[in-house]
């Protein structure tokens, strides 16, 4: 494979295989029977990722991750519910500006930018305020890059007969989930994240008792995932013109992710990338935001240094000049910045970041002595 212009150390969208950028190169009928056929492969296989094929059925929905998060809290929350926000990050904040949108109600257990929930608290509030009926969870807060205690949530969750929301956009087909394991009631993500496909769809996994449920709950006649559902089964066919050319993209890259082994192989590469990302950042003087047990594969948020010579925007500009993209911090507490350990990169690509960072530091001219500790 050629080397692409720039590789994408971000969260999503993120550098891609040619094989998937070739899929795109066919054009497809949206109501063609071949097409409706990928469709129904994807749908397949995301559902077996989670070993819930007897227990959820997939919903695919045109746009962003974000059209498909609130398209899920809209369809699935109905006008007795009221939801807890577990809110660590700028995701969690969003799930809670989305449901400001529906006019659902919702109460949040807010940790900061670096802690993860505790399910006792959780447990507490759950127990003290029984309108609560449901409970949402970001699985990674790529703000951040913290990964969250989900199977943990989960068991509180289920034991006091509340519903879950995992928003996995940046975890699902990186971290393992197990539907007989895991017990969500949906779990959402998106085609250009873990299983490295392009921007253009994102989906759902519903538990499919649950959805039976909702006809009417939707504040949207686009965003109705119970009517997109039901148009699926019965025809084959997305309700309104889907993204062709990235079904197919994702249908290649989830054959890559097979041949890589699965989440497993996936999750492998990933923390590889994460491991000899911080060892060499650290080495040069970088601190991490977060501590090492809530370090997530997907991004690390590396604290900027301290000498007033560090500019981001000159730093980022100078990286991506020697063919690295990364990500602003998105915290509210320091300066920041991000870097993604996801998509087609590998320990190749990782030490020629090293030592593209090395050379951007000694053009800038900055001192790394005086950079703070990892915030505890």
């Amino acid at each position: 494979m050629s080397q692409p212009k720039y590789f994408l150390l971000t969260p999503g969208p993120i550098t891609t295989t040619a094989s998937v950028k070739e899929a795109m190169l066919e054009d497809w009928g949206s109501w063609d029977d071949d097409f409706n056929q990928v469709t129904q492969e994807i749908r397949s296989k995301l559902l077996k990722t989670a070993n819930a094929e007897s227990s959820h059925v997939c919903v695919p929905l045109q746009g962003s991750g974000t059209f498909a998060v609130e398209a899920t809290l809209a369809t699935l929350l109905g006008p007795d519910d009221k939801l807890l926000i577990l809110m660590n990050g700028a995701y969690g904040q969003r799930i809670a500006k989305i449901c400001d949108y529906l006019g659902r109600p919702y109460t949040t257990i807010d940790t900061g930018d670096y802690l993860p929930p505790n399910p006792e608290a959780v447990r507490k509030i759950l127990e003290n305020d029984l309108s609560i009926t449901t409970v949402a969870i970001v699985h990674c807060e790529t703000s951040s890059g913290i990964l969250n205690p989900v199977e943990a949530i989960a068991e509180v969750t289920q034991s006091l007969g509340r519903r879950l929301i995992i928003d996995s956009m940046s975890a699902f087909g990186a971290l393992s989930v197990d539907a007989s394991k895991l017990p969500f009631d949906a779990l959402i993500s998106s085609a250009n994240k873990c299983f490295e496909g392009v921007p253009g769809f994102g989906f759902s996994l519903i538990r499919k008792g649950l959805l039976k449920q909702c006809k009417g709950n939707a504040h949207s006649l686009s965003m109705d995932l119970y009517d997109q559902w039901i148009y699926m089964e019965k025809t084959g066919q997305w309700r309104y013109t889907p993204p062709t050319h990235a079904v197919a993209a994702f249908a290649q890259a989830m054959r890559e992710h097979e041949i890589e082994g699965g989440t497993s192989g996936r999750l492998a590469r990933y923390t590889r990338n994460r491991d000899q990302l911080v060892a060499g950042m650290r080495d040069m003087g970088f601190r991490t935001l977060l501590e090492d047990q809530w370090l997530s594969p997907i991004i690390v948020t590396f604290m900027s240094p301290e000498d007033p010579a560090f500019e981001f925007k000159h730093f980022y500009q100078e990286l991506k000049h020697r063919g690295f993209v990364i990500y602003p911090g998105k915290l509210t507490q320091t300066e920041s910045f991000r870097i993604g350990c996801i998509g087609q990169i590998d320990t190749p690509q990782i030490n020629q970041l090293l030592t593209a960072i090395k050379d951007v530091l000694a053009v800038m001219n900055v001192d790394m002595s005086n950079t703070e500790e990892t915030i505890q």
